[in-house]
Order: structure tokens, then sequence, then C-alpha cells
């Protein structure tokens, strides 16, 4: 006889697996990040669609939820300016497209991107990743 997974089984999987307690919020908002494929998504977004699916969360909660989740290795925060974050379920190595005029956030496969050179760090320090974000603008017609 075969079983049916719980609702919730993959979100409440990634937070256990990450020492996150499933309160209600943190459960709900995991399940918006992570059921479906992956995606870059703003503390804003994130919380409207929170509110559009009947989840009463406060903004702060999303920033702090979204912060918690990137601290515990769930997500990455992508800064494309100073003041705009975007937040990135795929946590594996790889760069961004950003185009300027709508906000959209792009991935780009790793091994489609090289770094031949790069400076040496400082001393007592090492580099613990390269992310590229190439800017884009949308040609006019």
């Amino acid at each position: 006889m075969m079983t049916a997974e719980r609702p919730f089984k993959r979100a409440l999987d990634r937070l256990n697996s990450a020492g996150l307690r499933p309160t209600r919020q943190r459960l709900g908002l995991a399940r918006m990040l992570f059921e479906g494929c992956d995606r870059h998504v703003t503390a804003e977004q994130l919380h409207g669609e929170a509110l559009a699916a009947d989840l009463p969360v406060s903004l702060a909660t999303v920033y702090n939820t979204l912060n918690q989740f990137t601290a515990a290795g769930l997500m990455r925060e992508v800064v494309v300016e100073a003041g705009k974050s975007y937040f990135d379920t795929n946590t594996s190595d790889h760069h961004h497209f950003f185009v300027e005029s709508t906000g959209r956030l792009e991935d780009i496969p790793a091994d489609r991107l090289t770094v031949q050179s790069l400076p040496a760090a400082p001393a007592g320090t090492r580099v613990a990743r390269v992310d590229v974000i190439v800017r884009l603008v949308e040609d006019e017609v």
C-alpha cells in the first residue's frame, strides 16, 4: 500500500535539517520558497505572496526568516545594489544576470563564466567564493 506524503513534508524536512524550529510562519514561508523550482525573491515580494496566501506575517518577520534561512545555508542573499537584495533558493555555485529596468534576476550556471585572475587575498583572509552579477539593459525598440 502506498502512503501519501504529508503536506509540507519537503519544507519541514529542510527546516529540520537546518536545525530551525518549524513555527507556523517559518513553515509557511519555507513551503512558498522550497516546494517549487528555484527562485529569487525580495522580502517585499515574499511578504506580498504570504498575505495573498492568507499567511498573516509581518514584513519584519519575513526579513528575519529570510536571514535565518540564509544563515542556515538554505538560501543565498544576492545584493544587486545598496538597499536591494534578493534571496536565492539555489545555493549551488552560480552567478546572475540582473535586468536593471525590471529587477529580474536570472541564474548563470557556474560553468558558463570563467574568472581567470583574482588578486591575492589580504593577509589573514581567503576567498570564500566569487559572485558575479552581469547587469543588463533591455534594447530600445
